[in-house]
């Protein structure tokens, strides 16, 4: 069982260095403020879906060099991912930074839905702009303060591209990057500000391919053998098997290919499947019935069926010592409160909600601290099988907002996601502070996480030795 630490000690030594350091860490916060909401704000124009972020990973890349950051691009294989390291000495602290943005969402900040074709048919419905300029802007603060101040440190900014659905980041844990990593640090967008307990699902993905025999489907339908009736019969029978699995599991699925014309059998049909389960030898099981489905099919349809893995994500694995440090920085700076303009905009976007959950004003509240699970994935939750890992998240959309919505590209694209965005910038970078200023924390938080993970563990991702899919387009 998970042995519960006693945090009196850490937590009375980082809330000592608050009090120290906090003024001056605000104040390089704001000096960075312009240049990385700028940055934020190019980076949702670009809208780049994943492994195609060229300017987006360019930007940031580009910013961090010029702070004296050494960059490494290019790495675990993917043009697109890379690695902005300072300092020679010290404990490691690693900064997780996004930007990949989501297909069929290219809006506008109007808050009415106003579809704008920015040539790439993609939007930041999940604030990903937000994330890696937040994270960067963090990173260069840091770098300041510990030359600063003079204290030993190494601040890694990791570069992961392909977050939705394409697990840039499994790729990069496979290639052992964060093996000499000491702490990861990382947030999200999101309606509300938070640092919980947090796990989530474990995730496993693949398209399914049925390739079947052309022919005109009036005139000799006893030529053809289609592939659509091949995936239609999968899914029919994984809805079927809906009803035997585990209560806390996932599966949905969309069809990508289903033929062009209804007096044509088709010979080609596709459909991609998501799998998911808080447990990942659960996910594997669940993903192993799913392909027995796939088999039948093809049996029963006389068709030929073939399938790619397309990614695979762990479960998120919370770490309590350092979770508390990022809530107690997260509380100490407080919400966000609008301004009279922002309020309108707010109520404007509010009104086009199904069923809000929240109000306008909580944003200005911080959630208590507590576990939660999120029955998403991220693959943020392979990192922290391997390093002590923590995020936050913070209020960069109207209260109410649902992630993956057009909603969340407006806000997302205005100065309510520039305010989430600095509250995630400073509570980044004074919970590295407080690490740095007290090496005992990476000792107890290293600890936490051996006694999670158990003496047995060894790392193997679960999408296999695939490499990266850098053709890939997200559905």
């Amino acid at each position: 069982m998970f042995k519960k630490y006693n945090l009196f000690i850490l937590m009375f030594s980082s809330i000592y260095t608050l009090n120290i350091y906090s003024s001056s860490v605000e104040q390089i916060i704001l000096k960075h403020k312009d240049r990385f909401s700028d940055v934020a704000l190019k980076i949702w124009d670009h809208a780049e879906m994943g492994y195609q972020e060229i300017k987006s990973s360019n930007l940031l890349a580009t910013e961090l060099e010029k702070e004296g950051f050494k960059i490494t691009r290019n790495v675990a294989g993917i043009p697109t991912a890379f690695i902005a390291e300072y300092g020679s000495n010290g404990p490691i602290i690693g900064i997780l930074g996004e930007f990949d943005a989501l297909p069929g969402l290219a809006q506008s900040i109007s808050p009415f839905k106003e579809v704008i074709d920015n040539g790439t048919g993609a939007g930041h419905a999940c604030g990903h702009h937000l994330f890696g300029a937040a994270s960067a802007w963090a990173a260069v603060s840091i770098k300041e303060w510990l030359e600063t101040n003079n204290i030993n440190g190494r601040i890694r900014f990791y570069g992961t591209p392909a977050e939705e659905g394409g697990s840039g980041k499994v790729y990069m844990v496979r290639e052992g990057l964060f093996n000499d990593v000491d702490i990861v640090l990382h947030w999200h967008p999101d309606d509300t500000n938070s640092a919980n307990l947090r796990t989530s699902n474990s995730n496993k993905s693949a398209k399914f391919t049925f390739t079947g025999i052309s022919a005109h489907a009036a005139g000799a339908p006893e030529k053809g053998r289609s592939a659509l009736d091949g995936v239609e019969s999968m899914n029919m029978m994984v809805n079927m098997l809906r009803e035997h699995v585990p209560q806390e599991s996932r599966i949905h699925y969309v069809i990508t290919k289903g033929g062009l014309a209804p007096n044509v059998v088709p010979d080609l049909a596709e459909v991609y499947y998501y799998v998911r389960h808080p447990k990942m030898h659960m996910v594997e099981e669940l993903f192993q019935r799913v392909v027995k489905t796939a088999e039948g099919a093809a049996i029963g349809t006389d068709t030929s069926m073939t399938y790619e893995v397309m990614h695979g994500n762990y479960s998120l694995l919370p770490n309590d010592v350092i979770q508390r440090i990022m809530y107690k920085n997260l509380t100490s700076y407080g919400g966000i409160k609008y301004s009279k303009e922002e309020n309108e905009y707010a109520k404007a976007i509010y009104k086009t909600f199904l069923k809000p959950s929240l109000e306008i004003g909580s944003q200005e509240n911080i959630l208590e601290y507590k576990e939660s699970h999120s029955y998403g994935s991220t693959d943020v939750g392979d990192v922290s099988w391997v390093v002590p890992t923590a995020g936050i998240r913070t209020a960069t959309w109207v209260p109410g907002t649902a992630a993956h919505s057009w909603q969340a590209v407006a806000s997302g694209g205005t100065s309510i996601g520039i305010k989430g965005t600095e509250l995630a910038a400073k509570t980044i970078a004074a919970t590295a502070i407080d690490i740095f200023s007290d090496p005992s924390i990476v000792l107890a938080a290293k600890n936490e996480l051996n006694q999670r993970v158990g003496d047995d563990f060894v790392y193997k991702a679960l999408l296999g030795d695939r490499k990266p899919p850098l053709n890939y387009r997200v559905n």
